[in-house]
C-alpha cells in the first residue's frame, strides 16, 4: 500500500533535497513540503498523512511541539524527526511529543527511503550515533518506569522472540518475514505484547525491554 510524506523543513534546499530522494519510490503515493510548523499543521489537516519528516530548529513553533500536535491529533501518523543535533534534552523530548524515528541529517538517502517505509509499517528506529542518549534518556524519564529488572511479564517464548525484534527495529512485515508467520500473527503478538508491558506502542516496549533486561 502506498503512503503520503510529509516533509516539513525551512531550508529550501534541504526541503529539495528530500523530495527529490523520494520523487520516483515505489511506495510513495504523493509528497507534501512545508517550510514551517504551522504550515505543516495545515496541509495535514487537510490532507491525509501518514509519514512526517520533521526539522526540530523551525521558526516559530519548533518541531518537537509540532510533533506533539500531530501525534495529538492522530494518533496513527508517523513523525521521523530528522536534524543536526544530537543533544539528549532534544532526544527525551522528541520521545515525549511521539517520535518515531530519530535521524541525523548526515543519514544515506536510500538509507532515509528504507527507514520511513520501516517506520510506516510500524517499526521505530534510531540513528545509531543517539542510540546509547535514547537509552540513557528511557531511564532518566519517569515515562518508562517499570517494576524490578528481570521480570518477564509472563511473556511467552515467541513473544519475547518477537519483542527482540521490535528492539533491533524489525517492523511487523520483517518480523513476519524472518520468522515465517503472516502478518495476523506477528500484528496478534505484537498487540498481546503491548498489553503484557502495559505500554502504548512498539517504541515504549522497545525501550522497556531494554531497560529491563527482558530480552
Amino acid at each position: 500500500m502506498k503512503i503520503n510524506i510529509l516533509i516539513v523543513e525551512d531550508h529550501e534546499l534541504t526541503r529539495f533535497g528530500l523530495k527529490t530522494t523520494f520523487e520516483g519510490v515505489d511506495y510513495i503515493e504523493n509528497i507534501y513540503e512545508a517550510e514551517s510548523a504551522e504550515r505543516a499543521l495545515e496541509i495535514f489537516n487537510d490532507n491525509q498523512i501518514d509519514v512526517v519528516i520533521m526539522d526540530l530548529g523551525l521558526p516559530g513553533m519548533n518541531g518537537i511541539e509540532a510533533t506533539r500536535k500531530l501525534r495529538d491529533t492522530n494518533k496513527d501518523v508517523k513523525v521521523i524527526i530528522l536534524t543536526s543535533h544530537n543533544d539528549e534534552k532534544e532526544v527525551l523530548n522528541s520521545l515525549k511529543a511521539g517520535a518515531n524515528a530519530y535521524c541525523s541529517k548526515e543519514i544515506n538517502p536510500q538509507r532515509l527511503v528504507t527507514v520511513v517505509q520501516s517506520v510506516a509499517d510500524g517499526a521505530a528506529w534510531f540513528d545509531p550515533s543517539i542510540a546509547h542518549i535514547v537509552l540513557k534518556a528511557s531511564t532518566s524519564s519517569r515515562r518508562f518506569d517499570t517494576d524490578a529488572s528481570g521480570k518477564d511479564y509472563d511473556l511467552t517464548t515467541r513473544e519475547k522472540q518477537i519483542l527482540k525484534l521490535m528492539t533491533e527495529g524489525y517492523s511487523n512485515m520483517e518480523i513476519a518475514q524472518l520468522l515465517v508467520i503472516s502478518i495476523n500473527t506477528t500484528k496478534a503478538h505484537v498487540a498481546s505484547i503491548l498489553q503484557k508491558l502495559e505500554v502504548d506502542d512498539r517504541l515504549q516496549a522497545a525501550l522497556k525491554a531494554l531497560k529491563n533486561n527482558i530480552v
